[in-house]
């Protein structure tokens, strides 16, 4: 059978993700976003899944307030479980009528309790609190809890803003801690880099004598980054590649499982299911794998269990000759570009896979996906040596007019789809999983790439080169049984 390798509702789309693992079943609560007018309030809800290829829908776990309440809209969180095995989920309380002093809806925290392992909740109202003095009253959310040993202390990190100073870098990682888990104490900031608009859902662990704290953000760009430290409490340092992915993934928070990291986040849709609409909040669930690198910077990339989870080939001919006849295909083009396209339209779903052994000097190479037999027509996943960096382009673009310079050759990939990664010549190992409108690509279980493609529904797979010699050394498509 064949089953959705990214998980979203029937009815509705995937807001902030909030995982909890529990006896090696990731528990997914997430934001559930319905696009109707007039807005309901957000609830929580459930998906579960033992091996991040197979999840089941559970429907609402943590129902939003009524029209009256302060959790018309229950918004991120995080959940943690004390000595006694009560768990504790902690989540932001927003209402649109309940006006802090600014003038803008109240944000609060809320508290809500599970006695019978996260089956049920109970809110505590009684507990909810807003931002002390010297922050804005209408950011004080995403409250994410984490016990510090060294401390003996729980402490609790939230997406705040400073009240006073420059409108686009008062965002500040606001902290409160507590013994019990009860009653909170709010104390100085966790993370004040008068850097972004805010941090949004803010997520800190450690891994191999590291600590790592995630946040998102959209001042600058709307991505989700890391910083990294030796201790809880910094000083936090700038990772080379310091995002996790680009636009399209965003609000990833993390859990473990034997020793392994992943990162849950959302794909964003876009307006009109079209290649040229504006990015909209919330879309499609998405995972990544974190890996360690020697020197405690983070790779991300697919899960073997999803790479596994494909198992039947898809047969490739390049010029009425099976691909592996073919190869290794070597594109020399000094001063060109060359590319070739297979015969075989691709699956709505697939996982493909190409190793390029790139020539010194080369300008760019990569993969053609959904194209048209010359290549012309086509998504691109372009690899750029000289700039390093792999970019998501699409041909054509965007034409205003019926003039050859009416077309948008002058962006030369689709904005806020660029991603930095090292490209020295020699081999490099390009994997991509599509499904439906869904496509991620991932240099050398590396660096990652989300995005939608709506335009082009179908044709084929090929590789190209551009300006220096690029050489196929491995090639493979693989979908699931019956798709």
């Amino acid at each position: 059978m064949s089953y959705p390798v990214f998980f979203q509702p029937a009815d509705a789309w995937v807001g902030d993700l909030i995982p909890f693992q529990k006896d090696g079943e990731f528990q997914l609560f997430y934001l559930h976003e319905v696009r109707s007018e007039p807005k309901p309030g957000t609830a929580w809800n459930l998906v579960t899944t033992k091996d991040l290829i197979q999840f089941q829908d559970h429907g609402v776990a943590l129902p939003h307030g009524s029209v009256e309440d302060p959790d018309f809209n229950c918004y991120t969180g995080s959940i943690v479980a004390d000595e006694s095995g009560v768990h504790h989920l902690f989540y932001t309380g927003q209402n649109p009528d309940n006006l802090g002093p600014d003038g803008l809806p109240l944000q609060l925290v809320m508290h809500a309790t599970s006695t019978d392992g996260t089956g049920t909740w109970s809110k505590h109202p009684e507990l909810a609190f807003g931002a002390p003095d010297g922050y804005g009253s209408a950011d004080w959310r995403d409250p994410f809890v984490f016990r510090d040993e060294d401390a003996g202390l729980w402490r609790m990190l939230l997406a705040a803003r400073h009240a006073d100073g420059p409108e686009r870098r008062r965002g500040v990682i606001a902290q409160c801690v507590s013994t019990d888990l009860m009653t909170w104490t709010h104390t100085d900031p966790f993370w004040d880099p008068h850097r972004y608009v805010t941090h949004e859902c803010p997520d800190v662990f450690e891994w191999g004598g590291w600590w790592y704290m995630v946040y998102s953000e959209f001042s600058e760009t709307f991505t989700t980054r890391y910083r990294m430290a030796k201790s809880p409490t910094g000083p936090w340092t700038v990772p080379a590649r310091d995002s996790i992915d680009g636009r399209a993934f965003y609000a990833s928070k993390t859990a473990e499982r034997d020793g392994r990291r992943f990162f849950f986040g959302w794909i964003a849709s876009k307006e009109g299911n079209s290649d040229d609409g504006a990015w909209q909040w919330a879309g499609t669930m998405a995972v990544l794998e974190a890996r360690q690198n020697a020197d405690g910077t983070l790779a991300f990339g697919f899960a073997d269990e999803l790479v596994d989870s494909f198992w039947d080939e898809v047969p490739l001919e390049l010029e009425g000759q099976p691909v592996d006849r073919r190869l290794p295909l070597r594109l020399d083009v000094p001063d060109g570009y060359s590319a070739a396209v297979a015969t075989t339209e691709l699956p709505s779903q697939f996982y493909a896979r190409a190793v390029l052994d790139i020539g010194p000097g080369t300008t760019e190479c990569g993969l053609l996906l959904r194209s048209t037999p010359d290549g012309d027509h086509s998504y691109i996943l372009r690899l750029e040596p000289k700039r390093g960096r792999m970019v998501f382009d699409r041909w054509p673009r965007a034409a205003h007019g019926d003039a050859q310079w009416h077309v948008s050759g002058d962006v030369p990939f689709a904005i806020e789809l660029e991603r930095p990664c090292h490209l020295p010549p020699g081999r490099h190992t390009l994997e991509v999983v599509v499904d439906q409108d869904l496509c991620v690509a991932v240099v050398d279980r590396q660096v990652a790439l989300s995005t939608r493609i709506y335009d082009l529904p179908g044709g084929a797979i090929g590789v190209f080169t551009g300006e220096g010699s690029a050489t196929v050394t491995q090639f493979e498509v693989r979908k699931r049984t019956n798709n």
